[in-house]
């Protein structure tokens, strides 16, 4: 019996997953993960299952995954969001497919894949219909609502998992899969012209520093602002035009007006300072954007209305990005005209490295090595 192109390709679809795997990737039933069997408890280097995908879904071989400071806020617990417990982290992984489910389109095996922040979203509601799947009521969340890269396998939505270049390096590219796509989106939110001054707050750390960066290519004059004189040398050879050391400056609002011409007409705060997110409402521009990234628990920002209304300022929440944000982040980092300044170090190190993320000792992003 002859069959239609459309029929074979229904029935070829419907296959079970075991046909989909490619043989050349011989796929263990366990694995090496760091495990949060309750908030703020022992961060469990330890033996687990490798995950089975669903229909819907890709099965990624985890080589890379960076280290975000929402990983810190999954494992305290502390954000009005519950995360599901036990709990694999991490959301910056980088790695092959290695299989996938019965429904999943337009991915193959040995294709470069990234996991997510955002791992699905229904894709019906108004939402998901307007490019904002962030928003969506059922967004599924990698390293929180849904075990993430801190494994060497993890699951990933084949519609959200991001296409990775073949031509990058995995260690590289994992935080443009959070830190890159966040901070892209939150410049695009600003919605400066070319030339216009942006300050960065925090921008010696993960985000910030990747802030810089995008900001240059996007053709913005840049001020970051962070503590120490080794993060001032840091964010400069980023590209940052000015540095503002909060621990030397006396007057904070007043150094940043003077260095930009009566303030900046965009402000990213990445920062996790309530005060410095505070203080970003008196030094931006009049018209200009406050855009508030970072997510200090419990944290509150109180505007003036009469200085809000006459200054004709906005303050905007900026989210992870969509789709199109990720493309977008990930093809200028393939292009060149962004780079990420990473640490390496092995999964079972991921307590020492969140301890010096608690201590605000980290320049630039840590990446870890899922192979040990």
């Amino acid at each position: 019996m002859m069959l239609s192109v459309r029929a074979l390709s229904r029935q070829l679809t419907k296959r079970p997953l075991s046909l989909r795997l490619n043989s050349t990737y011989a796929i263990p039933p366990k694995q090496m993960g760091v495990v949060i069997e309750r908030n703020g408890g022992p961060l469990i280097y330890k033996e687990i299952p490798v995950p089975k995908p669903k229909p819907n879904e890709l099965l990624i071989n985890v080589k890379f995954t960076g280290v975000c400071h929402t990983d810190l806020h999954a494992w305290k617990g502390d954000w009005p969001l519950a995360t599901k417990l036990p709990l694999v982290g991490g959301h910056e992984g980088a790695g092959v497919v290695v299989g996938m489910g019965e429904n999943v389109v337009g991915w193959n095996v040995g294709d470069y894949a990234g996991v997510k922040w955002l791992n699905g979203s229904c894709q019906a509601c108004e939402f998901c219909e307007e490019g904002n799947e962030s928003n969506c009521d059922h967004a599924d969340l990698s390293g929180y609502t849904h075990d993430g890269s801190f494994q060497q396998y993890a699951t990933a939505d084949y519609i959200q998992a991001a296409r990775i270049p073949k031509n990058v390096e995995l260690a590289k590219v994992a935080p443009i899969l959070c830190a890159g796509i966040t901070v892209y989106k939150a410049l695009k939110t600003a919605n400066l012209r070319a030339g216009s001054w942006v300050a960065i707050s925090g921008a010696g750390g993960g985000l910030g520093s990747l802030a810089v960066q995008y900001a240059k290519a996007m053709g913005y004059l840049v001020l970051g602002i962070d503590g120490g004189a080794e993060k001032g040398e840091f964010v400069t050879g980023l590209g940052a035009d000015v540095y503002v050391d909060f621990t030397t400056t006396k007057d904070i609002v007043a150094a940043v007006k003077e260095a930009t011409n009566g303030g900046p007409l965009g402000v990213i705060n990445v920062s996790v300072s309530p005060a410095a997110i505070q203080q970003s409402l008196d030094y931006v521009k009049a018209t200009g954007t406050v855009v508030l990234v970072g997510l200090p628990a419990g944290a509150e920002v109180k505007a003036k209305v009469f200085d809000t209304v006459i200054k004709s300022i906005k303050i905007e929440g900026s989210y992870v990005g969509n789709r199109a944000d990720a493309r977008e982040a990930i093809d200028l980092f393939a292009r060149g005209k962004v780079n990420t300044e990473i640490k390496i170090a092995g999964l079972s190190e991921l307590p020492r490295i969140f301890e010096e993320m608690e201590q605000g000792k980290i320049m630039g992003r840590y990446v870890c090595d899922t192979s040990y």
